[in-house]
């Protein structure tokens, strides 16, 4: 399948939200090893072409905008009696003779505003000239703004209130489908949802999205980053136990990331052994409990990163048997995740009633003696009990929700997924 992108660009600058819009598309397609054309006008200045828009896998196709070397003037039409430049017709055939020609080996062409915009009205006639010689195109056309009030305009005007044959019109949110429908005279259900995206990893440090490139944890629903000293004491089991109580029992998607490194006191192999073998024995797979120093980073990761990686995540659980102080807490709650900690440990509780932790209870080591915890009916119950109740806490946060939502919902695979990759494959 090859995929043509239609937006008549004449910059790059991302300070325009819809070359943003375009931007993450590309990405989406490109991951999917999908070939992809970019239309845009013939002044579009190949000096801006940075980031995704450097990728050797995309065609670069300049459509032409000019004629006996004078530039075709953009004229901005938005109503039924505005006059018709004398060159319209010239112009629009000479665009559509050029978007035949570089439509031709395309399946699927998605238009940004080609047919919304009153300042693309040219470019809007020219592929309905040159759909009649692409009967097998599919069209994507895209409205990034309200739609417009449908109105009864003479031709060339009525393009932008009138259906386009073979084409699905697209608005950003379920809400403006209606409106959308009503604008293009079509059934609504020719008009279909796709939101647009953020790439939540753009400044991030270099390291991070090297750690993230090796994972397939964003997706995410619980996010679990937990960095320290790879000994018992820091009870990495513990938290590889739960992961499996909240996937196995609340029917959640679970990720876990541990910063680890070493310490002298154990054996590092071992005990990610024991923990491994833990994270089995509920269900949680290699895939979705991950040690950074099995992932290249032997000697544990930048702080930057573990800053980074708490900035994704939602779920911070500190089981530890003790602490003096608990930094990693402040760090996970300054990026907004969701605080559980040993409230046995004097320290883990001190700092978390100030910040209005939620507690479980381990043996721990207190000043002056040590404690331990009797679990009725079972531990494993108490586990499921608490889960339960951190899981509902978790959802009725509204800044946990969002966030959770905006990393899981509102990024590039799963609009790709779940609503653009869907309409391409459309027969």
């Amino acid at each position: 399948m090859k995929v043509a992108i239609l937006t008549m660009f004449n910059g790059l600058s991302n300070t325009y939200s819809l070359v943003n819009v375009v931007s993450e598309q590309l990405k989406m397609l490109l991951k999917d090893n999908i070939e992809v054309k970019m239309l845009v006008s013939e002044h579009c200045p190949d000096i801006e072409r940075i980031g995704i828009f450097a990728d050797k896998r995309i065609e670069w196709i300049k459509i032409t905008n000019s004629f006996n070397g004078k530039s075709f003037h953009w004229i901005t039409y938005s109503k039924a009696d505005d006059k018709i430049s004398d060159s319209f017709f010239l112009e629009a055939n000479i665009i559509a003779k050029d978007l035949v020609a570089n439509l031709q080996d395309v399946s699927v062409c998605i238009m940004h505003d080609i047919l919304y915009q009153g300042v693309h009205l040219l470019h809007n006639v020219a592929i309905r000239i040159a759909q009649q010689s692409l009967k097998a195109l599919k069209f994507l056309a895209f409205t990034h703004s309200a739609p417009a009030t449908h109105i009864v305009a003479p031709y060339p005007i009525n393009c932008m209130y009138k259906d386009m044959p073979n084409t699905t019109f697209i608005y950003p949110t379920a809400c403006g489908l209606l409106a959308l429908a009503k604008q293009y005279d079509v059934d609504v259900s020719r008009c279909k949802c796709i939101g647009n995206s953020i790439d939540i990893t753009i400044g991030l440090h270099a390291q991070t999205k090297s750690l993230l490139e090796k994972t397939d944890l964003l997706k995410k629903e619980i996010l679990i980053v937990y960095p320290a000293r790879l000994t018992m004491a820091k009870r990495f089991h513990i938290i590889a136990e739960l992961s499996g109580v909240i996937k196995q029992y609340h029917k959640k998607s679970v990720g876990v990331i541990f910063c680890d490194f070493a310490s002298a006191d154990i054996d590092s192999n071992m005990y990610k052994g024991i923990v491994k073998e833990i994270a089995r024995q509920n269900s949680i797979t290699k895939d979705e409990l991950v040690f950074t120093s099995d992932l290249g980073f032997k000697d544990g990761v930048y702080r930057e990163t573990v800053f980074d990686l708490f900035s994704l995540s939602n779920l911070f659980i500190c089981p530890s048997y003790s602490e003096s102080f608990g930094l990693t807490v402040i760090e996970a709650a300054a990026r907004g995740n969701f605080i559980v900690l040993n409230e046995a440990v004097p320290a883990l509780k001190e700092v978390g009633q100030t910040i209005n932790a939620y507690f479980m209870r381990w043996g721990a080591r207190n000043f002056d003696f040590e404690t331990n915890e009797q679990y009725h009916p079972s531990e494993r119950h108490y586990y499921i009990e608490h889960t339960n109740k951190i899981l509902s806490q978790m959802e009725l946060n509204p800044v946990i929700l969002s966030k959770t939502l905006a990393r899981t919902r509102y990024q590039n695979d799963w609009i790709y997924e779940n609503q653009l990759k869907p309409l391409l494959l459309m027969q």
